[in-house]
């Protein structure tokens, strides 16, 4: 039996209890081995995130408010020459995290858990002079938190405009928090007493703007703050995702009871292990993930056949409702291009890859690129519709001008957790977005000291490698 189901046939008082109960019971003596691993490389794979995204507008924007609001301070964030207090650093890291769509999710709560809990996990850390076991553990508990509770809410909180990175985030980022300060469970349902009351984020994005890019920003700063203000002796509501004007009521509706729901087994889990960031996905892409899978099957098969754009008459995709809400999505801004199925999947086509140089104002206005939007059409498949979200699917079907048809079925797209980066891919992922910043000789030393995190006896000796 593992841990998980072993807490959960002892006491099931109600989910923010019981979520709340086991987390603050974890010790890494009661994680497996690949979970660890898992953890180690979640961790490696979002600080390479934050410090690409160190250098973007909307985290620029956001440094030169809040300096001039807080000044600086002594905690130092990946990617950023400067350091800063403990908030501003962990809304600094979830902006620059998040901020061009390199970070990594968990499918059955179509969330983005990394870009909170590390940038949270990470300041704390930082600050207090923490051992990277500590780190790692408040890692893995952060992630079982801000997955379990967006599964339980998924796909309710999206169809009512919710981003569950944002209103589940700050659940992940309070118990990190909570592991680090050394909370014992009514403490850690406190912190998330508080921390709900700052849940927010809305897919309002969709629409323009670059706001997505603050929401884990948001929600690892208050995260953090909840717990500090529950280690300060704050009085906080019990219950918070179950209780009638509570968290689930609020964003996801009253169905199914949330009292009844089983929050530990909320979502799905690895097969090698109950932990949930064992079963989150990396990506190898720079776009919204619902488009991946379509991604691969286009590379699938112009690879195959040696297909030119030109050759091209006409692409057809079937996918589930979510992804298929993305095709009318626009380009205008690299936000909204990355978030655009026939944008993605016409600069898929052209330039044979879809990263971070996919986006830009000249590619955005680039005529091949766009001539090959209006040959992308999008449909929901009843199939891969009832797969969402326990698979991300997607049935790609491509037309050439001298009328050949080439198909593929792509059930979970490259880097989810049954069809993962080899540890190669990420180490390589790693050093392509840290060594233009760092320098590679830097780069290739924070890394190795990552993979070795739980030996490290202070995580700011680490932190100090990957700063500019």
């Amino acid at each position: 039996m593992n841990d998980i189901a072993a807490h959960h046939s002892v006491t099931r008082p109600g989910p923010t209890a019981d979520l709340a109960g086991f987390l603050a019971g974890l010790g890494l003596d009661r994680i497996d081995d690949f979970a660890r691993h898992a953890a180690r490389r979640h961790l490696i794979d979002t600080l390479a995130a934050i410090i690409a995204g160190a250098a973007q507008d909307v985290t620029g924007i956001a440094e030169r408010v809040l300096v001039g609001v807080h000044g600086t301070g002594a905690v130092a964030v990946p990617g950023f020459p400067a350091r800063y207090d403990m908030l501003t650093a962990a809304y600094l890291a979830g902006t620059a995290g998040h901020g061009l769509e390199l970070d990594d999710g968990y499918r059955s709560g179509s969330v983005h858990p990394g870009t909170v809990v590390v940038p949270a996990a990470w300041s704390l850390a930082t600050a207090r002079n923490a051992r990277g076991a500590d780190l790692l553990l408040a890692v893995i508990a952060g992630y079982e938190a801000v997955c379990r509770i967006a599964a339980a809410a998924h796909p309710r909180s999206r169809w009512r405009g919710f981003h569950n990175t944002g209103i589940t985030g700050v659940f992940g980022a309070a118990a990190a928090s909570g592991i680090l300060l050394g909370f014992d469970a009514d403490k850690m349902e406190a912190a998330f007493g508080t921390a709900s009351s700052s849940a927010a984020g809305l897919f309002s994005f969709l629409a323009g703007g670059d706001v997505k890019r603050t929401h884990p920003g948001h929600a690892a700063r208050e995260g953090i703050l909840a717990a500090m203000l529950t280690a300060e002796g704050l009085a906080a509501p019990k219950g918070v995702l179950e209780f009638k004007e509570g968290f689930f009521n609020a964003f996801a509706g009253p169905e199914p009871d949330p009292a009844t729901i089983d929050i530990l087994h909320a979502g799905d889990n690895n097969p090698k292990s109950a932990f949930a960031v064992a079963n989150c996905y990396m990506k190898p892409y720079a776009c919204c993930r619902h488009i991946h899978s379509a991604i691969d099957g286009v590379l699938k098969i112009v690879g195959q056949h040696n297909l030119l754009p030109e050759q091209v008459a006409r692409l057809d995709f079937g996918t589930y409702a979510v992804a298929a809400s993305h095709a009318t999505v626009g380009w205008s801004e690299m936000t909204t291009a990355q978030m655009s199925f026939p944008f993605v999947i016409a600069a898929t086509l052209v330039r044979g890859q879809a990263s971070l140089h996919e986006f830009g104002p000249a590619e955005r206005a680039d005529p091949r690129i766009l001539a090959q939007t209006a040959k992308v059409h999008v449909h929901i498949d009843p199939e891969c519709d009832a797969d969402y979200p326990r698979k991300r699917a997607a049935k790609t079907r491509i037309e050439t001008t001298d009328g050949r048809v080439f198909e593929h079925y792509m059930p979970e797209p490259y880097g989810a957790a049954s069809n993962p980066l080899t540890n190669e891919a990420l180490e390589e992922k790693f050093l392509g977005l840290a060594a233009p910043v760092l320098g590679t000789t830097r780069a290739r030393a924070a890394l190795d000291a990552l993979w070795h995190i739980e030996t490290c006896p202070d995580v700011a000796d680490i932190a100090a490698l990957l700063v500019p």
